[in-house]
């Protein structure tokens, strides 16, 4: 865990790891990608947006496939981490106190935690 004296150890980490935060979309309804209330900041739920449209749509298990399904719950994560570096940088961050997925699964689907 980095501590005030590593200035932008995540930034170095995700360059260490070739990982680009994508630019954040912008918001589709009436919400805002995230927002800082003293110490924390919330994001708002993330959807596979890659330059602005949804990367795909459809039920894990029918539509999509799970390996799919893992590269879409990626592109979610790296949405919520941009929209924390353009709110107040990811070098800020301290610690993740939660993370909440939902997976839109067909029936008979029971791989959610994959």
């Amino acid at each position: 865990m980095p501590d005030s004296e590593s200035a932008g150890y995540w930034s170095r980490k995700l360059e260490q790891l070739g990982i680009a935060l994508p630019t954040v979309v912008p918001p589709v309804a009436n919400y805002v990608p995230a927002v800082r209330t003293g110490a924390y900041v919330y994001t708002s739920g993330q959807l596979p947006m890659v330059d602005g449209a949804l990367a795909a749509t459809g039920k894990v298990g029918a539509e999509v496939d799970p390996g799919q399904a893992a590269g879409l719950a990626r592109t979610c994560a790296l949405n919520a981490l941009a929209a924390v570096d353009a709110l107040v940088g990811v070098d800020a961050v301290v610690r993740i106190v939660k993370v909440v997925g939902f997976v839109a699964s067909a029936p008979g689907f029971n791989a959610q935690p994959a």
